[in-house]
């Protein structure tokens, strides 16, 4: 067992490093059309990588604590439990992954995202003027509003994921290859992403938010009905494409290289 946690922290953090690197230039554009000033004033297709050292130090860590709550939460759960409870074990082992993965992710997001917008200033600079003027809280900023976008997230994903590797099997007479199970990772990732993407919207907001101002207290209601007030419906889906794309590619590679990773390992 202790093996198989091993291997479960590596297959996630490997996993989680090559989606990230690979599909972060998608994500600035996506944080560019979501932030208040606009994708040209945010820095349009200029500095792609702006913020990438925050996601890499970031990203293994955080989709190992996700994978490690998941599998052990699941495990718990399936212990006695009858098969139509098996989505509903998977819902909250996915959501208590996201709520202990927020921990390392929010402080990474928020550095990121404000690189991202403001492509000029390094990632070291922004984490130190965070920490000066906001203090640690500061890097929590927008932690409860992305947890409210995760967990949605991660009802909606991993269910959809997990009856689709299923159907699949089933129609095929064998377990799916990791192959269909990544292609059944990036339709459920795609449906999920696009959604939830009016949270992501609001999460990038309150997360850009200058400090005092109304949106930087968390409020998520708040910042979506601002959002609809002054932007209507496209405001909601800003960025819902490159999101879509990031996710599906990201599902696709991430639960993808997981199996396999995993396969290898075992």
């Amino acid at each position: 067992s202790t093996l198989l946690h091993g291997c479960v922290l590596k297959a996630g953090g490997v996993a989680g490093v090559c989606v990230d690197l690979i599909l972060f230039p998608l994500d600035t554009v996506k944080t560019r059309l979501q932030s208040p000033q606009g994708f040209r004033k945010a820095g349009g297709f200029r500095g792609i990588y702006a913020g990438v050292p925050s996601t890499a130090i970031g990203s293994f860590p955080n989709a190992a604590a996700f994978f490690i709550t998941y599998e052990n939460v699941k495990s718990i759960l399936h212990h006695g439990s009858t098969s139509y409870l098996t989505p509903a074990a998977h819902m909250v082992a996915a959501s208590l992954g996201e709520v202990v993965a927020c921990l390392i992710r929010v402080p990474s997001e928020v550095v990121k995202q404000r690189a991202q917008v403001s492509p000029s200033s390094s990632t070291l600079r922004i984490l130190s003027h965070t920490l000066y003027h906001e203090g640690i809280q500061g890097l929590y900023r927008g932690y409860k509003s992305t947890v409210l976008r995760e967990i949605p997230f991660s009802l909606v994903q991993f269910p959809l994921w997990e009856s689709l590797k299923d159907l699949w099997s089933w129609k095929q007479g064998h377990v799916v290859d990791s192959w269909q199970s990544a292609v059944c990772g990036a339709f459920a990732g795609g449906f999920a992403a696009a959604v939830t993407t009016p949270l992501d919207v609001a999460k990038t907001r309150i997360m850009l938010a200058k400090a005092g101002s109304s949106n930087a207290s968390g409020n998520v209601l708040a910042a979506l009905g601002g959002i609809w007030r002054t932007q209507g419906l496209a405001g909601l889906f800003a960025g819902v494409v490159p999101r879509m794309a990031a996710i599906s590619l990201g599902g696709f590679i991430f639960l993808g290289t997981y199996e396999k990773t995993r396969q290898l390992l075992l």
